[in-house]
């Protein structure tokens, strides 16, 4: 189960470093999120949550359920 609370996050938090730095985590391209996969992983604590739902949300068509959260 995902929590809603990271959906949230994961909305509205930018990227803070690295090529992407300021983009929403949501906006991030899979092939970036793939690039952690390989290398080392994804950053431990929260980041590296958010950063892991964003990936599973992606990899498995799931960008709908961002929908209701994305602040327009």
């Amino acid at each position: 189960m995902i929590d809603k609370h990271i959906l949230e996050q994961i909305t509205s938090t930018p990227m803070p470093f690295g090529k992407y730095k300021g983009t929403l985590l949501y906006q991030l391209p899979i092939s970036y999120l793939e690039w952690f996969v390989r290398k080392d992983g994804f950053p431990k604590g929260t980041l590296g949550k958010q950063l892991a739902t964003v990936y599973e949300i992606k990899l498995n068509g799931l960008m709908d359920l961002l929908n209701p959260l994305i602040k327009k």
